[in-house]
């Protein structure tokens, strides 16, 4: 899998990561077409891209936060066909080189905290990458769900926090420039 990243994604790239995004989120699941197009213009976020053979199997939507110095991976996406396969686990890892090679000391993500089989599967992928949980249990105004930071540091040299109220607060900050 190669992977590629863009700050202003090409119309063609765009076109087959929306597809890929849509498929992968419903529509109450996900942030409307227009306020992604926004991140860009912006320059808050980045579309990293995972293709075999010219196809694109994976996408991602990250942002790199300054303070700490993590790449937030807003929303990742394996298309179906390609689910199981370790395509996912290969992408995350092909971020986490790039991320680490810019001087980043690691990733965090927000996983969905309700107990179900689902969530549960996907924190155990996330887990397999490397992440680790954090205990707190952050409920959003604005989504019916609860969440959780989730982290993964490159040294385990005790530079990062663990804590998720840190975690989620940073990632909230993300959130809200996206919206404004």
């Amino acid at each position: 899998m190669k992977l590629t990243l863009q700050d202003k994604p090409d119309d063609a790239s765009w076109q087959e990561a929306l597809s890929l995004y849509r498929e992968a989120f419903p529509a109450e699941g996900r942030k409307p077409d227009a306020i992604l197009a926004r991140m860009f213009d912006k320059r808050i976020s980045l579309l990293a891209a995972g293709r075999e053979e010219g196809a694109m199997k994976a996408m991602a939507i990250c942002g790199v936060l300054d303070k700490p110095k993590l790449l937030l991976i807003d929303y990742l996406a394996v298309r179906e066909r390609d689910r199981g396969k370790g395509a996912g686990k290969r992408f995350v890892s092909l971020i986490a080189d790039w991320a680490k090679s810019r001087g980043l000391d690691g990733l965090l993500i927000e996983a969905e905290a309700e107990d179900t089989p689902e969530n549960e599967a996907r924190i155990r992928f996330w887990e397999k990458c490397g992440f680790v949980r954090t205990e707190y249990v952050h409920q959003y105004i604005w989504v019916p769900e609860p969440y959780r930071a989730m982290v993964r540091y490159f040294e385990p040299d005790g530079r990062g926090t663990t804590d998720g109220t840190v975690l989620i607060q940073h990632i909230s900050e993300f959130h809200r420039r996206s919206f404004r």
